[in-house]
């Protein structure tokens, strides 16, 4: 079978952010034209602008945020193909959370922990075949550190019926990860009240319609960073189509 080799250089119009001129970091993807930019570079884009920086295709007239969503499969790429940028990038956020003197966030501390040791596994070889014990003892660590996202930094949301055909909750208020979606809050809320379909369901905050696949964090940065309390919203709306 035959290999060729590529250079990195040579594929790096495909995994750099068009904005910054760096490799894509927290990739995230618009929907409409399916062009892939940094994040944070994108949402300070649309901030002013409603149409893709690449193509200039609108986005959307109004509400462009809502039409972008993030891009796990490309930034995995993108981690894999560039030695050391993960790391470098975890311990910029890192750093960046020590010096405003804030707790680093669960999921940034998992990220970090899951890198050293994959390169501990990488500098030493495979793994020998442990003992029973060390196997045993193995496996209760990991059902311990398999705390259900409760070492993420957290958000405490109100969701709030805006609806004549739909209950309320019982229990408006609710912690989670602020690393969960929209969409795990719309299939929350459809299993709670009994609905056939999370479809049916629309989340809205300061009046606008959430996109499904932004992250609770993405909504607190974007929608209440002026107006956020100890990572609290002040509530978030909840409607039928």
């Amino acid at each position: 079978m035959l290999t060729r080799k590529i250079k990195l250089w040579d594929i790096n119009a495909h995994i750099t952010c068009r904005l910054c001129e760096g490799y894509l970091i927290d990739a995230t993807t618009v929907t409409e034209c399916l062009h892939t930019f940094c994040r944070s570079c994108l949402v300070k884009y649309l901030e002013e602008n409603n149409t893709c920086p690449t193509c200039r295709i609108v986005i959307h007239q109004s509400h462009p945020l809502q039409y972008i969503g993030h891009d796990r499969t490309m930034q995995d790429i993108v981690y894999k193909l560039v030695p050391g940028l993960q790391e470098a990038e975890m311990k910029k956020q890192r750093e960046f959370y020590q010096k405003l003197g804030m707790e680093v966030p669960g999921d940034i501390k998992g990220e970090l922990c899951n890198m050293k040791t994959h390169l501990d596994t990488q500098h030493n070889g495979d793994l020998k075949s442990e003992d029973p014990a060390n196997k045993e003892a193995g496996d209760e660590k990991a059902e311990e550190d398999n705390d259900y996202h409760r070492s993420d930094e957290q958000v405490s949301i109100c969701l709030e019926c805006n609806s004549s055909k739909l209950r309320g909750l019982k229990r408006k208020w609710i912690r989670c990860s602020a690393q969960a979606t929209v969409l795990h809050l719309k299939k929350f809320i459809a299993r709670k009240l009994n609905l056939t379909s999370f479809n049916e369901l629309d989340i809205l905050c300061n009046e606008e319609i959430l996109g499904k696949d932004h992250t609770l964090k993405f909504v607190v940065v974007t929608r209440w960073r002026f107006k956020v309390i100890n990572d609290k919203f002040a509530c978030i709306h909840e409607c039928l189509l």
